[in-house]
C-alpha cells in the first residue's frame, strides 16, 4: 500500500535561501515583468488606436501581445512575491490554474504563431488575393480557433495532471506549477491521461511546426525569384523575426515536455522553463517592432498628440 497525501498546497523552488540575492531575484523579475507588460500593452493599445494598423498583419499581432502579457503575469507575479515574503507556498487551486493558463496561453501562441506564418505567405506569394483570402471573418475565425485550441489544452493538461496521485514530497523544482515539474511528484503508477494529453500537444504542436514550415518554403522560394535586392531584404528582414521567435519558442517548450522526467532538480530545467514562459513576453514586441515603421510611425503620431495637447 502507497501512503496517498491529499495536497492542500505545493511549494515552489526557491532560486536561494541568501534574503539579499532573493531581493535581487524580486528586483530582477520585477524590472522584467514592468518592461514585458509596458512593452506588450504598448503594442495593443497602438493597434487599436490607430486606424492604419487595423490590418490583418497587426491583429494577429495584437493577439500574440495580449497572449505575452497573460503569460508573464501567470508566472512573475508570483515568483517576485514569494522572494519579497521569503515563503514558497502556493495553494493547490492556485497550482491548479496557474498551470491551466500556462497551457492555454502557450498553446494558443503557438496557433497565434502559425497563423502569423500564414498571413505572410499570403502576403508575400499572393498579394493580389491577400485582401480577399485575409478578410475579417477568415481572421476572427482564425483566432477564435488558436484561443480555443489553447483553452482544450489547457483543460487536458490540467485533468490529466491533477488527476494522479502526489505523495510524501510537495516540493515542486520549479518557479511555478508546470506538468513536468508536477509529474516529478506523483506516485501514481499509471499516468494514461496525462500521456493522452502530452500526445495531443505534441501532435498539435507538430502540426503547427509543419505549418509554418510549409509557409516559409513557399515565401522564400518566392523571395528567391525576386529580382529586386531591396525587396528581397525587405521580405526576409520581414519573416526572419517571426522565425526566430516560433523556433526560440517550440525548441524549448519541446525541451522542457518531452525530456525524460528526472527525479534530480536540474538548473538546467529551470532555465529552459524561463526561456519559454519570460522571455518570449519580453522579447516578442522588441523583435515584432524594433524595425518596423508602422508602429513607429503610430507611437510618434501619439507621442506629439500627447505633447500638443
Amino acid at each position: 500500500m502507497t501512503n496517498h497525501t491529499l495536497m492542500m498546497e505545493f511549494l515552489l523552488m526557491k532560486f536561494t535561501e541568501n534574503w539579499a540575492l532573493l531581493m535581487l531575484h524580486a528586483a530582477f523579475f520585477l524590472m522584467i515583468f514592468l518592461v514585458a507588460t509596458m512593452e506588450n500593452v504598448l503594442i495593443i493599445l497602438l493597434t487599436i488606436l490607430d486606424q492604419r494598423l487595423h490590418t490583418p498583419m497587426y491583429f494577429f499581432l495584437r493577439h500574440l501581445s495580449f497572449a505575452d502579457l497573460c503569460l508573464v503575469s501567470a508566472t512573475v507575479p508570483k515568483s517576485i512575491v514569494n522572494s519579497i515574503t521569503f515563503t514558497d507556498s502556493i495553494s493547490f487551486l492556485g497550482c491548479v490554474i496557474q498551470l491551466f493558463l500556462v497551457v492555454l496561453l502557450a498553446a494558443s501562441e503557438i496557433g497565434i504563431l502559425t497563423v502569423m506564418s500564414y498571413d505572410r505567405y499570403v502576403a508575400i506569394c499572393r498579394p493580389l488575393h491577400y485582401e480577399a483570402i485575409m478578410n475579417t471573418g477568415v481572421c476572427v475565425q482564425m483566432m477564435a480557433v488558436s484561443w480555443f485550441n489553447g483553452g482544450a489544452l489547457g483543460v487536458l493538461y490540467s485533468v490529466g495532471t491533477f488527476s494522479l496521485n502526489f505523495c510524501d514530497s510537495n516540493r515542486i523544482h520549479q518557479f511555478f506549477c508546470d506538468v513536468p515539474a508536477l509529474l516529478q511528484l506523483s506516485c501514481s503508477e499509471e499516468h494514461t491521461t496525462i500521456n493522452i494529453s502530452v500526445a495531443i500537444g505534441v501532435c498539435y504542436a507538430f502540426s503547427c511546426l509543419v505549418c509554418i514550415v510549409l509557409s516559409y518554403v513557399h515565401i522564400f522560394s518566392t523571395v528567391l525569384k525576386i529580382p529586386s535586392r531591396q525587396s528581397q531584404s525587405k521580405a526576409v528582414s520581414t519573416c526572419l523575426p517571426h522565425l526566430i521567435v516560433v523556433s526560440a519558442f517550440l525548441v524549448t517548450g519541446a525541451v522542457a515536455y518531452l525530456k525524460p522526467v528526472s527525479s534530480a532538480p536540474s538548473p538546467i530545467d529551470l532555465l529552459v522553463s524561463v526561456f519559454y514562459s519570460v522571455v518570449p513576453p519580453t522579447l516578442n514586441p522588441i523583435i515584432y517592432c524594433l524595425r518596423n515603421k508602422d508602429i513607429k510611425s503610430a507611437l510618434s503620431k501619439i507621442l506629439w498628440n500627447i505633447k500638443s495637447s
